[in-house]
């Protein structure tokens, strides 16, 4: 094993490689550039690139700071909410205008919820879609078979399950 500054390559290199590609296919979409969706441009520029909360309810926000979720995500989901009109939303449960999809629900559950959540026509937010290739496979199964518009940006999947076209775009 080749040795660089006191790590050992081989067991760095893969993992490098991985967030090299990761970043590099996302690069077309910073911010907003190459987004061909009016609603996901939209999204992009008011939701992704914004630091402060939009006026309005702040309800979701809280939650997701009680459940764990870091500022800067809790601020964009909150900003969705608004950005979007979602009267409600729920946490790990199908029946809201929003459903957010936490990291601990069971891979049989989330599908559950992914599908009943098409079936109503509601969003959902699954958080931390690259925690783990377990969870970026149930990610990747989703999306393969969602026929809407789908947005990943490394802290959360969001789900559309409405009139769009069947798209996928990596942010």
């Amino acid at each position: 094993m080749m040795k660089l500054t006191g790590h050992r390559l081989s067991l760095h290199l893969p993992r490098r490689v991985a967030e090299l590609h990761n970043r590099l296919s996302r690069a077309r979409y910073f911010r907003g550039h190459g987004v061909h969706s009016p609603f996901v441009y939209a999204i992009v520029r008011e939701v992704f690139m914004r630091r402060e909360l939009l006026p309005g309810e702040r309800g979701l926000y809280e939650a997701l700071l009680a459940a764990g979720v870091p500022r800067r995500r809790a601020v964009q989901l909150q900003n969705l909410a608004i950005h979007c009109g979602y009267a409600t939303f729920g946490m790990n449960r199908a029946d809201a205008d929003l459903c957010i999809v936490t990291r601990d629900l069971p891979r049989a559950e989330t599908l559950a919820l992914v599908r009943a959540a098409a079936e109503g026509g509601h969003t959902v937010a699954m958080l931390s879609p690259y925690d783990g290739r377990e969870r970026q496979a149930l990610c990747a199964q989703i999306v393969a078979g969602h026929r809407s518009t789908t947005v990943d940006n490394r802290a959360y999947l969001l789900i559309f399950n409405n009139y769009l076209p069947k798209q996928h775009f990596r942010i």
